[in-house]
């Protein structure tokens, strides 16, 4: 009989499906909240990388991937029309440091956000985005939301700002 095989990789990949999947039923995969509470967004690691302060607002940086999302406001989940947030990835038109892959969109008056791109391609092994806001009413956050597959057409995230 053959023994399994395990290594550290499978183990912390298998206590993370295991753990999503305990939480999915109970709703916990929305933002954190506590009594009708909106916990801020916790900036990731890597989610600054190549950032541009000030990218340029733009209507689309080419098509065929979409950037979509939501901002709200800690505490009340407010939505927060008129905030910035810029976008870059790695594309079929360049790394991550392309200038055409860098662009920043405004909120809609229901907090939405989104942004037409060219095909997000793996970037160190991984398909992500970026995504960022720091213009000053709220806590700076960067996001690298990663990707389930390099063939995904579309990502949608959100934000949920703290006072800064």
């Amino acid at each position: 009989m053959k023994a399994p095989f395990y290594n550290r990789r499978s183990f912390f990949l298998a206590a993370g499906a295991a753990g999503l999947a305990a939480q999915a039923p109970l709703g916990l995969l929305s933002p954190a909240r506590a009594a009708g509470q909106f916990a801020p967004t916790q900036t990731m690691r890597g989610g600054s990388n190549n950032y541009r302060p000030n990218a340029p607002l733009v209507d689309s940086l080419g098509s065929g991937f979409l950037v979509s999302g939501m901002v709200r406001r800690a505490g009340d989940g407010a939505p927060l029309q008129g905030v910035r947030i810029q976008i870059w990835a790695a594309t079929t038109l360049g790394g991550e440091r392309e200038p055409r892959n860098h662009g920043s969109v405004l909120t809609a008056a229901d907090g939405s956000f989104r942004l037409e791109m060219e095909q997000i391609v793996p970037n160190f092994g991984q398909p992500h985005a970026h995504l960022a806001y720091d213009d000053g009413a709220y806590k700076t956050v960067f996001l690298r939301p990663v990707m389930p597959s390099p063939s995904d057409t579309s990502l949608a995230t959100e934000f949920v700002l703290a006072p800064a």
